[in-house]
């Protein structure tokens, strides 16, 4: 518990370990976004030559 104490009575620890945790939470969300659009122009595009 030592290291959660330390945590969030560094600042310089906090920000920078919320900093990234939320640039990756962003990384993650605009690749399943990107994904799931690709997909889902693919099938218009596979849909509209039939």
């Amino acid at each position: 518990m030592n290291i959660l104490r330390e945590f969030f009575t560094d600042p310089v620890l906090f920000f920078s370990l919320t900093g990234l945790a939320i640039v990756i939470g962003l990384c993650v969300f605009y690749a399943i976004f990107f994904i799931k659009k690709a997909a889902e122009a693919e099938d218009e595009q596979h849909q509209s030559s039939h």
